[in-house]
């Protein structure tokens, strides 16, 4: 009887070691290092808005999946941009020059 319960303990250790491994995430693959063609640019208001959150901060690396070179540069594009006025800095300021 204490054979089994032994045999049966290493069986469960052994199949909890692998389950946590089998449904890892695959990790992301920032979207400029995959595609060459697509540059940064403060101009483009449209794609910066895929990086800036519902309030108006700019989400983190592990949120918009970008290498930490790529997020740098976005980062200085989306200042840049609120600087002109092609992005709101706060949800506040959305809310304040809709209202015209």
């Amino acid at each position: 009887m204490e054979k089994r319960t032994e045999r049966n303990q290493g069986n469960r250790r052994r199949f909890q070691g692998s389950r946590s491994s089998r449904f890892r995430s695959r990790r992301r693959v920032c979207v400029f290092c995959a595609d060459k063609t697509k540059k940064l640019d403060w101009k483009k208001a449209d794609d910066l808005n895929r990086f800036v959150g519902d309030s108006g901060e700019i989400l983190p690396r592990r949120k918009n999946g970008l290498c930490a070179r790529h997020q740098r540069g976005m980062a200085v594009a989306i200042k840049r941009a609120r600087h002109l006025a092609l992005l709101p800095y706060t949800n506040n300021h959305i809310r304040i020059m809709g209202q015209d």
